[in-house]
């Protein structure tokens, strides 16, 4: 009986897969586990506004700094983000959390995280903000958040209620971490989605745990790069294609990073009794196998690197150019052609797969952050803009060396 309930599941999640556009993988870390005690909040953003940007705000209590659509609205709504009093938020939609509610006021996630950035310092705040706001509050959601005082918790959000997974509970979080997909685990277990995904993503975390691999570059690798897949044991990490002059396409489903990944954000916390602006950000926009990551920080001026804003377009260059590559890693575009992905253009024998490539620009950057200096507050605005300049010219020679492109 109970075997044939686990593979009925697993079928009900592959058919929402096939159907579910917004599947956002997230995880938040316990400062209580991690070794500079600062929590983590990541959230792998999957949606149907693939040309995403950052954007500074200053226009609520608080100034913050955000990931939004690259589209006209992007001043009405958010998609995580991170503000000066060491606030951060995100969300994954849960899809079992108004289950047989006929209420048509719906996605309202996106304002509800940007009303938060403006207003909230604590994870309190926010949890008074969902009981003060009048209901039905349009959401059907998991939203994360973590604080300057240590707080890290998920609130599964209903139209009308919400519950509270305190991260920091060792009942509720052994290892010091909770993963959510696209269902809640208060709400319905015959709903949802996201349940290979999450599966995936254990297995990850529980090594991330095990190994005390809590470091930016380990996390982005190991999730939103990771090749494998939890249902069928695929890992398109081994054997890969030998160049990328001939097509290699593998069928690419249910896989964390997938078509619709068009973000991630990862936000280190201040650990307790720290500045609140030592909170930052890492952050890729775009297709995770054809861009990189980028190192953000809250100035007083609002500085962001020029390849991470949105220009007059909306569009961020860094995201254009990682739609761009994107673009030759699914070259079917007829049917079901965005099911299947060109393996030989991400990765190859000969290490000249586009996100082969892009790694070692990364490196680069991982290298040369001053994250040490800045924390210390020694000259922090400076250094904080003479790396973004530093950063805008490096990339701007590299994406133009590898591919050919013109970015700023």
């Amino acid at each position: 009986m109970m075997k044939r309930l686990i593979v009925l599941t697993l079928f009900s999640a592959l058919i929402c897969g096939q159907i579910t556009v917004d599947a956002c993988t997230t995880f938040i870390i316990s400062g209580k586990f991690t070794p500079d005690g600062k929590p983590i909040l990541y959230k792998h953003r999957d949606t149907g506004t693939l040309d995403n940007a950052l954007a500074y705000f200053n226009d609520g209590r608080y100034p913050y700094i955000a990931v939004i659509n690259g589209n006209e609205k992007w001043k009405l709504e958010v998609w995580g983000g991170f503000n000066a009093a060491g606030f951060a938020i995100m969300n994954s939609v849960a899809y079992n959390m108004n289950v047989g509610d006929t209420t048509t006021f719906a996605d309202q996630e996106g304002e509800i995280m940007k009303r938060a950035l403006m207003n909230c310092a604590t994870i309190e705040d926010f949890e008074k903000m969902l009981k003060d706001l009048p209901k039905p509050l349009g959401v059907d959601s998991n939203f994360g958040v973590i604080d300057a005082q240590g707080g890290a918790a998920y609130f599964e959000t209903g139209n009308w209620s919400f519950n509270k997974i305190d991260v920091n509970d060792s009942a509720i979080a052994p290892f010091g971490y909770v993963i959510r997909t696209n269902h809640a685990f208060t709400g319905s277990p015959e709903k949802g989605a996201g349940y290979i995904r999450y599966a995936t993503a254990e297995k990850v975390m529980y090594d991330v745990a095990a190994a005390g691999r809590y470091d930016p570059e380990y996390l982005i690798n190991h999730i939103s790069r990771n090749l494998t897949h939890s249902l069928t044991g695929d890992n398109l990490a081994v054997n890969p294609p030998e160049n990328s002059i001939n097509p290699d396409y593998r069928f690419f489903e249910d896989f964390i990073p997938r078509f619709s990944s068009a973000s991630v954000m990862m936000v280190v916390g201040a650990g307790q009794g720290e500045d609140p602006l030592n909170t930052m950000m890492w952050t890729i926009l775009g297709f995770p196998l054809t861009s990189v990551v980028l190192p953000i920080w809250i100035t007083p001026e609002g500085s962001l690197p020029a390849v991470a804003k949105a220009g007059d377009n909306f569009h961020a260059p860094i995201c254009d150019a990682a739609l761009s590559l994107k673009k030759t890693c699914f070259a079917i575009i007829r049917g079901s052609g965005k099911k299947y992905i060109d393996l030989s253009r991400v990765i190859n024998q000969e290490g000249t797969g586009i996100l082969q490539l892009l790694r070692k620009v990364e490196e680069e950057i991982f290298r040369r952050v001053p994250e040490g200096s800045i924390q210390k507050g020694q000259n922090r605005d400076a250094l904080i803009k003479d790396f973004y300049s530093w950063l805008d010219r490096f990339l701007e020679s590299k994406y133009n060396d590898l591919f050919g492109f013109d970015i700023l």
